[in-house]
């Protein structure tokens, strides 16, 4: 049996961390892996995902998990970067530099590297990267960053390509909106008004992807909602979220993963760009888009949004596949 560790942004609730998660644990399963989640909340990871969990911040313990592993797998999001903390670049680094130190195997696993402005941090991470065994990143740019080092990389799809989940019934529109430094009022009036008079006769599922920073704006926008139409009816969503997502017959999101998550179930989706991988996911798929600053004509927004096809929309979320077959050898090797 392989014994492995995971590290990454793990027991903090966020969606595309966890669903990222369930993917790569589900896969090491089959796998028939032994599988330790250095995780914030290791009775929630456990219990989620039916793994052992260690604290990110138990050293003692999780020294030990990985003296006792055979490999140490990084991943995904975007863990080695700066510009939501150095701290956690530092940590992230810290656990790949202690696989490296006691000898294991190491896998990037679909991470998304930089912007890394820090000097010093760009050489750390530079050099541990060369030291690492297999290192694979989800997006052109991480590939080109890691091919400016010399750094053999792998570029590969997201993970949460191979997630599956789908309602063959659909009815609704959601919402999924994240707190960012570029979330306005104007944004959320305008989508308020394109709520009450476009979906009135639907319910209308609110998403919070990560309680802690989101749940808040959603409960904000709700009222926003009833201020301009009372009758709508409206919930807001913290669970089960990509089975609650693909029952939708329409969604308007943010967050990347919510986006990937709706066009794999074929739900008609309009996304709101605040980050370039949202845009770039947007313009693959054909997807309608709002800015941050809504100065679009939101009449068309939303026709372009009805007219999108069910069909077409996962057959290019069908054209996207993940490739585990090198982690697969990989791991095959150690056994």
């Amino acid at each position: 049996m392989i014994k492995t560790c995971i590290s990454g942004y793990y027991g903090f609730k966020n969606f595309g961390d966890e669903a990222i998660l369930k993917v790569l644990t589900e896969h090491l399963k089959q796998l028939n892996a032994d599988i330790t989640v250095f995780s914030s909340d290791t009775e929630y990871t456990s219990k989620t995902y039916g793994v052992n969990s260690v604290g990110s911040f138990d050293f003692k313990n999780l020294i030990k998990s990985l003296k006792c592993c055979d490999v140490l797998i990084s991943g995904g999001g975007s863990l080695l970067q700066d510009v939501t903390s150095v701290k956690s670049l530092i940590y992230y680094s810290l656990v790949i530099a202690l696989g490296i130190l006691f000898n294991k195997k190491i896998i990037i696993f679909a991470q998304g590297i930089g912007p890394i402005r820090n000097k010093f941090a760009q050489i750390l991470v530079k050099n541990l990267l060369k030291l690492c065994t297999f290192v694979t990143v989800r997006d052109e740019k991480s590939f080109s960053l890691l091919k400016s080092w010399g750094i053999d990389a792998k570029l590969v799809c997201d993970p949460i390509y191979s997630l599956y989940s789908e309602s063959s019934e659909k009815n609704g529109v959601g919402i999924q909106l994240r707190e960012f430094k570029t979330m306005n009022y104007n944004l959320l009036q305008k989508l308020a008004l394109m709520i009450v008079t476009k979906f009135s006769d639907k319910k209308v599922k609110i998403f919070s992807l990560q309680e802690s920073q989101d749940l808040k704006l959603c409960q904000k926008f709700e009222k926003l909602v009833h201020s301009l139409n009372s009758d709508v009816k409206t919930e807001i969503i913290t669970e089960n979220i990509v089975e609650n997502i693909s029952e939708q017959e329409f969604l308007i999101a943010m967050r990347f993963h919510a986006i990937l998550a709706a066009i794999k179930a074929g739900v008609k989706t309009c996304a709101i760009n605040y980050d370039i991988k949202v845009d770039k996911l947007a313009k693959d798929a054909g997807l309608p888009i709002i800015s941050m600053d809504a100065h679009e004509n939101f009449e068309e927004i939303y026709q372009k949004m009805t007219n999108l096809n069910s069909l077409q929309l996962k057959e290019f979320a069908n054209s996207q596949h993940f490739d585990w077959s090198e982690f697969d050898n990989l791991l095959a090797n150690l056994a």
